[in-house]
């Protein structure tokens, strides 16, 4: 097993294009965006931190989250990345304007470009599932007043979906259909056209929800808005990365690499690997 301590993260540094692209997330559900983004950019470099002994940010403060963030955000600098990707929407509702101010290098998160997408489309009532603190945040209603005033906005928080993807179980699960069915039983009732997954562990349960919510709702993945956002900005920054060979993707957990790996596959859609343990005390600098 490797640790972070063992590892000396500014190595070499390269060209601005070619330095990596920073993920973080409270644990492996960030790992369905980095899938999504190898899918649209293939050659590029992630650094992937999975903040696995603190998960999950759902449950608690903002205060706290806002802390975990700050230290997230501090390790992946250390890695010179060229971007910064919020793979959590806990993270993204209570501490992006915080992360904005204190990183050197440019910030996606995953909320207002999955706001945008899901403004976009068909008009109607939006619906938003995601995390208690992530609806409580009201940072989908607000993202999405800004840019449709008029449109209806419903939240509808699942605690029981983040367990359930993390502990593998099936779709087929009974457990997984009556805990889905009892979640959107409202948000069908109040006539719900778009979706909004509003938590990356949420694209493992996609076919499921997409069958209870039936063929007229449109489902919003926040995993793939923030991809698409990234690909965007870098394009548009001229930062791409100068290769056509396949990108690195190395992964940093705070807790149980060998399950992270393990388990990791099942979240990103490819085999990761070794994960690095670090340390909770060297994220808060201890």
């Amino acid at each position: 097993m490797t640790r972070a301590s063992d590892v000396s993260p500014r190595e070499e540094r390269t060209a601005a294009n070619d330095r990596p692209i920073g993920v973080f997330d409270s644990g492996l559900g960030g790992l369905t965006v980095v899938q999504e983004l190898l899918a649209v950019m293939p050659a590029e470099n992630i650094i992937y931190l999975g903040h696995t002994a603190r998960v999950p940010y759902g449950i608690k403060s903002i205060r706290t989250v806002r802390r975990f963030a700050l230290e997230d955000m501090a390790f992946l600098l250390r890695f010179d990345p060229k971007m910064i990707v919020v793979a959590c929407n806990t993270a993204s509702a209570a501490a992006s304007e915080q992360l904005e101010a204190a990183g050197p290098v440019e910030l996606v998160d995953v909320i207002r470009p999955c706001a945008a997408a899901a403004a976009a489309e068909t008009p109607g009532p939006i619906g938003v599932i995601g995390t208690e603190a992530t609806i409580a945040s009201g940072a989908y209603q607000r993202a999405i007043a800004e840019l449709d005033p008029a449109r209806r906005v419903i939240g509808k928080a699942c605690p029981l979906l983040v367990p359930i993807v993390e502990e593998g179980r099936e779709i087929s699960d009974p457990i997984v259909r009556y805990a889905l069915e009892d979640y959107l039983r409202d948000l069908k009732s109040e006539g719900t056209r778009t979706l909004i997954l509003g938590c990356t562990h949420y694209p493992l349960l996609y076919d499921a929800i997409g069958e209870i919510m039936g063929p007229d709702v449109t489902l919003i993945s926040s995993a793939r808005g923030a991809a698409v956002e990234v690909q965007q900005r870098l394009r548009s920054r001229n930062l791409q990365i100068n290769s056509t060979a396949p990108g690195t993707l190395r992964c940093y957990t705070t807790d149980n690499p060998e399950r992270f790996a393990q388990i990791g596959q099942r979240f990103g859609g490819r085999r990761i690997g070794d994960a690095t343990l670090v340390g909770t005390d060297e994220l808060a600098g201890e």
